[in-house]
């Protein structure tokens, strides 16, 4: 049976995880408010370009580029977006449960994957797929050289027809409590076309008829691998924020865990040091009526 002693060493380590995982609760608030305002901030550039995007489409009468060519789809580049580190829930789990339901999907097709995120990595290496690159430790402090180099090589293989098209798995985030799993199509450029929710709320004043200096062709050929771009850094920004989001909840849950084990261990304590201390008494009562 375990003594005071026991209880007392048991609840001093359960008292000093719980201080760890408080300020590790606290560590990934401060970052996902950082985080959070960069894929805020993203949101608007994105949707602007893609407007842009659509006003010179429609100029065209069949625009042509090597990232608007559609083939049909044998070869598949997937690039998955998953955390550094652990202690994020089910964050991970997630990501690469969305992962394994899209390769199930495209498994007569040849795939290729840029795993984005220590824990994908080591994830998608045991499950033996082949990485056309990979990227660790750039989540923390997303760059955006790391999100053009990572569009220039999707891009080049595309243009190159190595792979017929692109796709990207990240966690949307939304809110704390409630990340998004996302499977979106990057390669071949499609949704460029089509007017997004926010410009039909606002109806046909929303289109913008903007005044060009240089021939459409010309600036097609400049702002198609920017949209590319663009995506790529929307999705590590929103990827990150998502991370410490999850981080902050399993954080938060993991402390009030700590607390709910503490206040276990302390009534057990005490119902153990209660009954020591009755039967010291009825050994004191006992002993002092046998001598009686």
């Amino acid at each position: 049976m375990a003594t005071l002693l026991d209880f007392r060493r048991r609840i001093r380590s359960v008292k000093n995880t719980q201080q760890i995982t408080r300020a590790m609760k606290f560590v990934s608030a401060a970052r996902l408010r950082r985080a959070q305002e960069a894929a805020l901030a993203a949101r608007p550039y994105a949707h602007e370009l893609a407007r842009v995007l659509r006003s010179i489409m429609t100029r065209i009468q069949s625009p042509e580029h090597p990232l608007l060519a559609r083939r049909p789809e044998e070869r598949v580049l997937a690039i998955v977006l998953a955390g550094e580190r652990g202690l994020a829930g089910a964050f991970n789990a997630n990501i690469l449960k969305e992962a394994v339901k899209f390769f199930r999907s495209k498994k007569d097709k040849k795939m290729a994957v840029i795993p984005v995120g220590k824990k994908c990595r080591d994830a998608l290496r045991k499950m033996g797929f082949q990485f056309a690159a990979e990227y660790v430790n750039v989540l923390a402090r997303v760059d955006l050289g790391v999100a053009r180099e990572i569009a220039k090589i999707v891009a080049d293989l595309y243009a190159e027809k190595k792979v017929d098209s692109v796709y990207i798995i990240f966690s949307e985030f939304k809110s704390v409590i409630a990340p998004n799993l996302v499977t979106e199509k990057l390669l071949p450029i499609e949704k460029i076309a089509e007017k997004d929710e926010q410009d039909q709320e606002k109806g046909p004043e929303s289109e913008v008829d903007y005044i060009y200096e240089q021939p459409a062709k010309v600036i097609l050929d400049r702002l198609l691998p920017r949209y590319v771009e663009t995506q790529v850094l929307r999705s590590l920004l929103e990827s990150s924020a998502a991370e410490h989001a999850a981080r902050m909840t399993a954080m938060e849950a993991a402390t009030k865990n700590a607390g709910e084990v503490i206040e276990g261990l302390t009534l057990h304590m005490n119902k153990v040091r209660q009954a020591a201390i009755t039967k010291e008494i009825i050994e004191i009562v006992s002993g002092a009526a046998s001598t009686a």
